[in-house]
C-alpha cells in the first residue's frame, strides 16, 4: 500500500529517491519523507501531506549524499501527521528505517521496551520496531545481526529498508507478506516497493520472498534469509516501458487506462485464442492440465475488483464447461475453514500479484491440498510466484487506483479459460468457434464505444451533485452493476449500490425518488423482457434512469431519461463492452465534482495489509 524507495551508489541519492516517491503516489498515501546519509550523520525531512509539499519544504535545504531512503504513507497505526510520517529511527537516531506492513506484535515489543526504559515519540508500530533493532544493536554491535534478530521475533506484515549511521555502506531491504523489489545497476543499487520506481533507472531486478533479506553496498550486494541462510538471487528484466507510467496528453491515469482497453484487451488474448479450433491456449496452465481436466470444482477468490471479475467468470465457465464454481471474498476464505477438497482448484485474481488477502486465501487452499492458480497482472508478484500454476493479464501497469483496464483484462482471462475448460468437455468447437469470434471482436466493439466518450460526459454533468445512485443488472450484467457502483463510489465519493434488478422489489426500492438515478444494464439477451419490467417499475416511481442498451433498442428510448448503447455481442461477452459506459461515467462525475481521480482518498491501489 505505502511506497519504498531506497538509493546506495555513486549519485546523490536526494533526486532519484524523490522521482521515486513521485512514481509511487499512485499507490495511495497521506504523508511522505525522506532521510539522507552524508557518511556521518543522517538527515530527515517528513511531513503529512503529498510530496509536492514535502519537495517545498526541502527545497531550501541541502541534503548531500550518495545513500538515501523515502516512503510515502498510507495510515494503520497513529493518524496521518507529520511526527508520524515515515522514516522513523531509533532512540538515539542511530537506526532509520521506512516500513510497509503491520506488525501484530507491537503492543508485546513497546510494553517490554518501555520496561527498559525506552520512550516513544509516535503511535505507530513501526518505531516500536526501529527501536527494538536499535536496542539489539546496542547489545550486538553489528547492523545486520540486529535487524535480522528483530525480525526473527516480528509477527505480521514488512517490507523494510533500513539504514545507520554507523554502517554508511550499507542499505538493508527485508520483506514478509509485503512487496520488496531491487533494482541492481552498475555499481549502484535501488530498493523499492513497486517497480515503476525503478524502471527509469534499470531494467535487471530481483524480487525478495518473503522471510528475505538484503545487504545492499556500493561494492555488491548479497541476499539470504532472515535466518542467515545465503539465497541465490534470481534475475528478471522488466517487460514494461518508462511511458507507461506516464500520462501522456491525458489528464489523469485513469482516464488514459481506459482508452487503452482495446489494446490491452487484444494483448491479453493475444496468442492464446485459436480461432479455427474454438478453443484458448493457456501455457501458464500447461503443468496443471491433467487436474484442471480432472476438476471437479473451480472456486475463484478476490477482493474489490477481481472479486467482481471473478463473478462473471462464474456465470462464463459455468456457462461454458459445466463445471460448478463457487466465488469467495478472499479475506473470508482464509477464515471461515472452508470445505476445500484436493481435487479443488482454487483460483486468485489480483491485478498486483500482492493483494494480502487473496495470497492468505490461496495459502490456506495450498494447506488443504487444493492446486492452486494465478491470475494476475504483475511478472514477478508474490502470488505468481507461489501458484502451481497460473496465467498474467498482459495489461502493462495499471496506475490509477480504481481499477480499470485490469478488469476488462481479467474477464479476457477467465473468458479464455471457460472456453479451455469448456472445449475439453461438452462444448462443441462450433460454439466454441463462435465465442471465439466474437471474443476477438471485443477490442475493436471497445474502441466504438469510447469514441462516444462526449456523449457520456454530457450525461455524467447532469448527475454530478446525486449522493446516490443504483445500478441495476442481471445475470452476467449483475456483477458489472456491482463494480459500476464501486467505481463511482471510490473516486466520486458518491454512495452507490449495485444489485441483481430483481432483488429491487425487496429493499432498494424504498429509495427511489425523483433524485435517484438507477443505472441499468439492459442488453438484449434472455432476460431482456424482465429488465424492462424492472425499469417500469423505477419510472412509476419517477427515478432517473440511465440504461446502458444494446444499438438499435428503440423500445428502452421511451422508457429511460439517458440511453448509452452498445454494440451487439455474444451475451456472455457483455460484460466486457457493458462496463466500459460505467467507468467513463463514474471518471467524469468524478472531475465534475472535482475530486482526485487517480488518487481517491483513504484507497490504495495494492492492499498490503489485512
Amino acid at each position: 500500500m505505502c511506497g519504498i524507495i531506497g538509493y546506495i551508489g555513486s549519485r546523490q541519492a536526494l533526486p532519484i529517491v524523490l522521482e521515486g516517491l513521485r512514481n509511487l503516489e499512485y499507490r495511495g498515501y497521506d504523508s511522505a519523507g525522506i532521510a539522507i546519509s552524508d557518511g556521518t550523520t543522517i538527515r530527515i525531512c517528513k511531513r503529512a501531506g503529498k510530496v509536492a509539499q514535502l519537495v517545498t519544504e526541502i527545497a531550501h535545504l541541502s541534503f548531500p549524499g550518495t545513500l538515501g531512503i523515502g516512503h510515502t504513507r498510507w495510515a494503520t497505526h497513529g493518524e496521518p501527521t507529520d511526527i508520524n510520517a515515515h522514516p522513523h529511527t531509533d532512540s538515539n537516531g542511530r537506526i532509520v528505517l521506512i516500513h510497509n506492513g503491520i506488525i501484530e506484535n507491537y503492543t508485546v515489543l513497546k510494553a517490554r521496551l518501555e520496561r527498559e526504559g525506552y520512550h516513544f515519540r509516535t503511535e505507530t508500530d513501526t518505531e516500536v520496531l526501529a527501536v527494538f533493532i536499535g536496542m539489539l544493536y546496542d547489545r550486538l554491535g553489528d547492523f545486520e545481526l540486529a535487524v535480522r534478530t528483530a525480525l526473527q521475533e516480528i509477527e505480521g506484515t514488512f517490507g523494510l529498508a533500513i539504514i545507520c549511521t554507523d554502517d554508511p555502506d550499507c542499505l538493508i531491504a527485508a520483506r514478509r507478506g509485503s512487496p520488496i523489489v531491487l533494482g541492481i545497476g552498475d555499481e549502484e543499487y535501488i530498493v523499492a516497493s513497486d517497480a515503476s520506481a525503478i524502471v527509469s533507472h534499470t531494467r535487471r531486478v530481483v524480487y525478495l520472498r518473503d522471510d528475505e533479506m538484503a545487504i545492499l553496498r556500493r561494492n555488491g550486494y548479497v541476499t539470504k534469509t532472515i535466518g542467515d541462510e545465503f539465497v541465490s538471487p534470481e534475475i528478471h528484466e522488466l517487460d514494461f516501458e518508462l511511458e507507461q507510467i506516464q500520462r501522456g496528453n491525458f489528464p489523469h491515469f485513469m482516464l488514459k487506462e481506459i482508452f487503452e482497453q482495446p489494446s490491452t484487451f487484444r494483448d491479453s488474448i493475444r496468442g492464446r485464442l485459436l480461432l479455427e479450433e474454438g478453443n484458448a491456449k493457456l501455457g501458464g496452465l500447461t503443468a496443471v492440465a491433467d487436474k484442471l481436466r480432472a476438476a471437479k470444482r473451480i472456486i475463484l477468490t478476490g477482493c474489490g475488483t477481481s472479486w467482481h471479475s471473478a463473478l462473471v467468470g462464474e456465470y462464463i465457465i459455468e456457462h461454458l464447461a459445466r463445471l460448478p464454481v463457487e466465488v469467495e471474498y478472499a479475506s473470508e476464505l482464509r477464515y471461515r475453514n472452508p470445505v476445500i477438497y484436493p481435487d479443488d482448484i482454487v483460483i486468485g485474481i489480483s491485478q498486483s500479484g500482492e493483494t494480502i488477502d487473496t495470497l492468505a486465501a490461496l495459502r490456506e487452499a495450498k494447506l488443504k491440498g487444493a492446486t492452486i492458480l494465478g491470475i494476475v497482472n504483475v511478472v514477478g508478484s508474490t502470488i505468481a510466484r507461489e501458484t502451481d500454476a497460473g496465467v498474467y493479464l498482459h495489461a502493462g501497469p495499471e496506475i490509477g487506483v480504481a481499477s480499470t483496464k485490469a478488469f476488462t483484462s481479467q474477464l479476457a482471462v477467465l473468458t479464455l479459460l471457460g472456453l479451455y475448460l469448456g472445449r475439453q468437455r461438452d462444448l462443441s468447437v462450433s460454439q466454441g468457434q463462435h465465442l471465439a469470434r466474437e471474443l476477438s471482436r471485443i477490442p475493436q466493439l471497445i474502441a466504438a464505444i469510447l469514441d462516444r466518450s462526449a456523449e457520456i460526459e454530457s450525461i455524467a454533468q447532469e448527475y454530478a451533485g446525486c449522493t446516490n445512485a443504483l445500478y441495476l443488472g442481471r445475470g452476467v450484467n449483475y456483477p458489472v452493476a456491482l463494480e459500476g457502483a464501486l467505481k463511482l463510489k471510490e473516486i466520486s465519493y458518491i454512495h452507490a449500490e449495485g444489485y441483481p434488478a430483481a432483488e429491487m422489489k425487496h429493499g432498494p426500492i424504498a429509495l427511489i425518488d425523483e433524485n435517484m438515478p438507477v443505472i441499468f444494464l439492459a442488453t438484449q439477451d434472455e432476460i431482456y423482457e424482465k429488465i424492462i419490467s424492472n425499469i417500469q417499475e423505477v419510472k412509476a416511481r419517477h427515478g432517473r434512469i440511465i440504461a446502458i442498451a444494446t444499438e438499435g433498442d428503440r423500445r428502452i428510448a421511451s422508457l429511460a431519461d439517458h440511453v448509452i448503447t452498445v454494440p451487439a455481442t455474444h451475451p456472455l461477452l457483455t460484460p466486457m463492452v457493458t462496463t466500459i459506459p460505467l467507468q467513463l461515467l463514474a471518471y467524469y462525475i468524478a472531475v465534475a465534482r472535482g475530486c482526485d481521480v487517480d488518487k481517491p482518498r483513504n484507497l490504495a491501489k495494492s492492499v498490503t495489509v489485512e
